[in-house]
């Protein structure tokens, strides 16, 4: 049929792209650099020019200077440097977001404003088929019955070795005494509480962060969630400090910028757009968010009855700069992308589908799915013949724009 086999020449065009676009961490791109002589002599030579331009170093002023700098730069964007990016959680996560952050603002040409609308963040698609398992739980919105699913989702997490060996991980340093004036180690709690949402499979850590409350018992419920994180610890503090001078805080940590940056990239809102993000992906926002939490920029629930997300800041105090704070503010608590997800329970949308083959040679089928209506792609459980063994892969097909929002929750799509 004309529909199939454009759907496997879209997916041949896929895959093939997706094998050339691979690239390298930016600790693995720098050891390989480092060993090649041309390579590390022109990183190095790129490296002093950056120190030297944040310091006003006057060595890189002159025109001899500046060729070296230029040419420097034009190799390092033919160096496997060029493009890393880095992994949530890896091992060495700091040290490549070090290395990124050190060459990105020169071989990409920004400002140094401009730096968090680019995430130093691999896109992460291998975890988000676990959210699409979560419709049950997840959906801030009221619950329909008397489920207390924020309840449900602790006790899951008990139930499951990773998660509570995790969430013991930081509860402990959260909830622990320092002195009389310490209600706990901050710094420690944190990185427990990275560690848990970065190890922890979503369908557990999701479900505590994200879970509903039944209507006859939100004040107990939502509490719970709100407590999901030990907000006493990793949360509030004695004063609420201003929200661009938690940023300029935030940005000094290359952790913290890292994740600050990978939620303003998945995040950003667009009036326009179904899904209301301009990437039109929640899950991505989704786990952005989640990545946040752990480092200065810390958000939670606003106040346990509500839905509204916020970092532990506020835009008193802002002087001439009171509409960038505001601004800034607004991202997490007047956020469509972010909000969008919380009311429309999208995770609930369930798509079935099923592709056949006229003459049965190959045979597409989900078995239920999940799939996310608003997602650019359609997710696909692919089983065919190929010498009379049954193959099965996953691929990817963009999912036409227009016909997003028009099916319902379920259905079934046949080729002629």
């Amino acid at each position: 049929s004309v529909m199939f086999k454009l759907l496997l020449f879209q997916y041949s065009l896929i895959k093939g792209n997706a094998s050339r676009s691979g690239r390298l961490d930016c600790v693995k791109a720098s050891e390989q650099c480092l060993k090649e002589y041309s390579c590390s002599a022109k990183y190095r030579t790129m490296r002093q020019c950056v120190a030297g331009r944040e310091s006003n170093f006057s060595a890189v002023t002159g025109p001899e200077a500046q060729g070296e700098c230029r040419s420097a730069i034009d190799a390092m964007k033919q160096s496997p440097l060029y493009n890393c990016r880095c992994r949530r959680g890896m091992k060495k996560e700091k040290n490549c977001l070090r290395i990124f952050w050190s060459i990105f603002q020169s071989l990409q040409g920004m400002k140094r404003n401009d730096l968090l609308e680019y995430s130093p963040y691999e896109p992460v698609n291998s975890r988000l088929s676990e959210i699409f398992r979560l419709a049950p739980i997840i959906a801030v919105e009221p619950a329909s019955t008397k489920e207390n699913n924020c309840l449900n989702a602790a006790k899951a997490c008990n139930l499951n070795d990773t998660c509570k060996k995790y969430r013991s991980a930081y509860i402990n340093p959260c909830t622990s005494r320092v002195s009389a004036s310490e209600v706990c180690n901050k710094r420690k709690c944190h990185k427990a509480l990275r560690q848990f949402f970065d190890k922890v499979p979503t369908k557990y850590s999701y479900g505590m962060l994200f879970c509903s409350c039944p209507a006859g018992d939100q004040t107990a419920c939502a509490e719970r969630r709100r407590q999901t994180i030990v907000p006493v610890c990793s949360y509030e503090d004695k004063d609420k400090p201003n929200c661009l001078a938690l940023q300029s805080s935030c940005k000094t940590n290359y952790i913290c910028r890292s994740r600050l940056a990978d939620f303003i990239s998945n995040c950003q809102p667009e009036p326009r757009s179904i899904s209301g993000c301009l990437r039109e992906n929640y899950a991505d926002c989704l786990l952005s968010y989640t990545g946040l939490i752990g480092t200065v920029m810390t958000p939670n629930y606003v106040r346990a009855l509500g839905i509204s997300l916020s970092p532990w800041c506020n835009c008193s105090s802002s002087g001439n700069s009171k509409p960038d704070c505001d601004k800034f503010a607004a991202f997490f608590t007047n956020n469509r992308c972010l909000r969008e997800f919380q009311h429309s329970g999208f995770l609930q949308k369930i798509i079935s589908c099923h592709i056949v083959s006229p003459a049965h040679q190959y045979l597409i089928n989900t078995k239920p799915t999940f799939c996310l209506l608003m997602e650019p792609y359609l997710s696909l459980k692919v089983y065919y013949n190929n010498n009379n063994k049954k193959k099965k892969e996953y691929i990817r097909f963009p999912f036409p724009r227009q016909l997003r929002s028009s099916f319902p929750c379920s259905f079934v799509i046949h080729s002629y």
